[in-house]
């Protein structure tokens, strides 16, 4: 059966019936891909659409695009004016997806601070400079990175004492020179990467570093 378009919704409770409808269409909360392969050949219909038309043609694109991966809303309106939108149709586009939560810079920041820094380990410098490739919202980016807990030494140790068990074959200099490099590469700051790098070496022969910051 057909999809409608969020467009055909109708006014009064539009909304949560088409969350239903969409919501195994929408990334995981970790923004991973769904089985389903995004397919962007959408047929345009002819050279001659109405606005309607290519309204719910560009509905259907960044619908395929969204199963692929959550989107900032900058991302969803490059997308839109990339199959000839004009402003106005692509900001209403957006504000429609927006009102039916399938856009959300503040849950696309979230995912961000959980893939980069819960689980690969970034620093704050990292998962800032992830939130402005995605360009995500000064505001709500600002917002998020203040929520993060202030452990930026905690866990540069950790990620260098764990780093530091791959390296044992190498002499100190080689050892100091590829933690610096990969700690800096995780966006930590030169200070704590100095600090963590002069604890990852302590803890050798001993196991994991049991060394806090607060």
């Amino acid at each position: 059966m057909a999809r409608r378009s969020p467009r055909e919704a109708p006014a009064s409770g539009a909304t949560g019936r088409l969350r239903t409808v969409f919501e195994k269409d929408l990334p995981t909360p970790d923004g991973i891909a769904s089985s389903e392969k995004p397919d962007d050949e959408v047929s345009d219909g002819g050279a001659d659409q109405s606005e309607d038309d290519r309204i719910e043609r560009a509905e259907k694109v960044l619908l395929q695009r969204l199963r692929g991966r959550s989107l900032s809303l900058v991302e969803a309106f490059a997308v839109l004016k990339g199959i000839d939108l004009d402003d106005g149709e692509a900001h209403e586009v957006v504000d429609r997806f927006t009102e039916l939560a399938y856009l959300d810079d503040v849950k696309l920041a979230e995912q961000i601070i959980h893939s980069h820094h819960v689980r690969k380990g970034l620093g704050r410098a990292g998962v800032e400079t992830e939130m402005r490739k995605r360009k995500i919202d000064v505001g709500v980016m600002l917002d998020k990175l203040e929520e993060l807990p202030d452990d930026e030494l905690e866990r540069a140790i950790e990620e260098g004492t764990k780093r530091i068990q791959q390296l044992s074959r190498f002499d100190d200099q080689t050892i100091d020179r590829r933690l610096n490099a990969f700690l800096m590469r995780k966006g930590y700051n030169s200070s704590i990467v100095r600090q963590a790098v002069k604890a990852a070496l302590d803890s050798r022969g001993g196991g994991a570093s049991t060394v806090r910051f607060r």
